[in-house]
C-alpha cells in the first residue's frame, strides 16, 4: 500500500495531478479540497494517497489532510458509493459539512453532488452516523507547499484555458456537461481553482 508521496508536482488539471517522486511520475486524483491548497506546478509536495485496486487498473488518490482520507475510505464501506462518488462529495462540501448533514439527517442537501440518489443519500445518513465519532485521524495537516509565481511558465509548461479546465474538472467530478455549462455561468474570472469553488458553492445551494 502507498501511504504517501512527496515530490514535484509537475502537472495539475482537476481533479488530476502527476508528481514527480524519485523520478518517478505518479498520477493522482484528488478532491478539490485537496486542490485548494495544492501548491504551484514545478514546486514541491506531499500527499497522503489511498490506492484503489480495480481490474482494469490501479488508481491513486491523493487528500491533503488525515481527515480526508479518513473520510473517503469510510465513504468507501458504504454500498453504492464507489472512489467517483466520494471524490464529487468531498469536491462539493468540506468534511465539516458533510458530519453536520449527516448529524441532522439532512439527506437532501447530499442529493445536489453529482452521483448521489435518494437512496444512496439516505444510506449515507444512516450508515455514516455510527462511523463518524469512530475516524480516528492524525490532526495534523499536511504542508501543501507555499504558491509561488510563474512557476508553470519556468517548467516549460503552457498555461492552460481556466475556463475549458474548470468545465472539463466538473464533468470528471460527475456533473452533466449542460449542468457544469450552468454553473459556471458567470463565474468569468479567476484560477481554475476559483472558478470550480464559486461553482461548487453554487451547486450546493
Amino acid at each position: 500500500m502507498i501511504g504517501s508521496l512527496e515530490g514535484r508536482l509537475v502537472h495539475k488539471s482537476p481533479p488530476h495531478l502527476l508528481l514527480e517522486v524519485a523520478g518517478v511520475g505518479y498520477e493522482v486524483e484528488a478532491p478539490m479540497s485537496t486542490f485548494y491548497t495544492l501548491p504551484a506546478t514545478g514546486e514541491r509536495t506531499r500527499l497522503l494517497t489511498h490506492l484503489v485496486v480495480r481490474e482494469d487498473a490501479h488508481v491513486l488518490y491523493g487528500f491533503a489532510t488525515p481527515e480526508e482520507r479518513a473520510l473517503f475510505r469510510a465513504l468507501l464501506k458504504v454500498s453504492g458509493v464507489g472512489p467517483r462518488i466520494a471524490l464529487a462529495l468531498l469536491s462539493g462540501m468540506s468534511a465539516n459539512d458533510f458530519e453536520r448533514c449527516v448529524r441532522e439527517q439532512n439527506a437532501a442537501a447530499l442529493t445536489r453532488v453529482p452521483g448521489i440518489g435518494r437512496k444512496i443519500a439516505d444510506r449515507l445518513v444512516v450508515e455514516m452516523k455510527d462511523r463518524l465519532g469512530t475516524l480516528v485521524v492524525d490532526s495534523a495537516t499536511l504542508p501543501g507547499g507555499a504558491a509561488g509565481t510563474g512557476a508553470g511558465a519556468a517548467n516549460g509548461v503552457a498555461a492552460a484555458d481556466p475556463a475549458s479546465e474548470a468545465w472539463n474538472a466538473l464533468v470528471s467530478l460527475g456533473y452533466k456537461p449542460v449542468e457544469a455549462t450552468r454553473l459556471l455561468k458567470g463565474v468569468d474570472a479567476g484560477s481554475t481553482e476559483e472558478r470550480i469553488r464559486r461553482a461548487l458553492q453554487g451547486a450546493a445551494t
